[in-house]
C-alpha cells in the first residue's frame, strides 16, 4: 500500500481526482447531477469530482490498495461513496477546483480503477470552514456505477 497525505486549498466545496488524459468535463450536464450533489461524488469520462462540506482548506489521506479492502466497519464515518475510473494514460492527478495545476501526480497501470471516499466530521463545519476531513481508497477494479455505501 502507498499513502499520501494531502492538505490543500479548493474551491467550490469539491475537488476532482482525474486520469492524465482526461478531456476534465466538469462543466458537462452529466457531471454535477443533482444525484451527484446529494451523493457526494461526480462522474464523467476519466474525471471524478468529491464534494466536501468546506470551502477551503481540504485535509485528505490518499491511498493505493492492491485489492478491494475488506472487514471495513464505516460507523465513523459521516458518508462513504465510491465509483470507477479508468487510468488510460498511467497517471492519476489530483485537482483543487478551478485550477489547472495538480496537486498530486501518481503513476498506475494503465487500469480501470474503484474510488473510495469516505467523509468525517462534516457536522463540524459552519460555513466555509471546518475540521472536514477525507480519506481515498483506490485499487484496480472492474467498471461498476457510483453506489453510496453510507449516506
Amino acid at each position: 500500500m502507498k499513502s499520501y497525505k494531502l492538505s490543500f486549498w479548493t474551491s467550490h466545496h469539491q475537488f476532482y481526482i482525474a486520469d492524465g488524459l482526461s478531456p476534465f468535463k466538469t462543466d458537462s450536464v452529466d457531471f454535477w447531477t443533482t444525484q451527484a450533489f446529494e451523493d457526494k461524488l461526480a462522474t464523467e469520462e476519466g474525471i471524478i469530482g468529491v464534494g466536501t462540506a468546506c470551502y477551503g482548506d481540504v485535509k485528505a489521506d490518499f491511498d493505493i490498495l492492491d485489492r478491494e479492502p475488506v472487514d471495513i466497519d464505516f460507523s465513523d464515518c459521516d458518508h462513504v461513496v465510491e465509483a470507477s475510473l479508468n487510468i488510460r494514460s498511467g497517471t492519476l492527478q489530483i485537482f483543487p477546483c478551478i485550477s489547472n495545476e495538480s496537486i498530486l501526480d501518481l503513476r498506475l497501470d494503465p487500469n480501470v480503477y474503484r474510488v473510495r471516499v469516505y467523509s468525517f466530521n462534516l457536522t463540524s463545519v459552519i460555513g466555509d470552514n471546518g475540521d472536514d476531513y477525507y480519506k481515498i481508497l483506490i485499487w484496480p477494479a472492474d467498471f461498476d456505477v457510483r453506489k453510496v455505501l453510507k449516506q
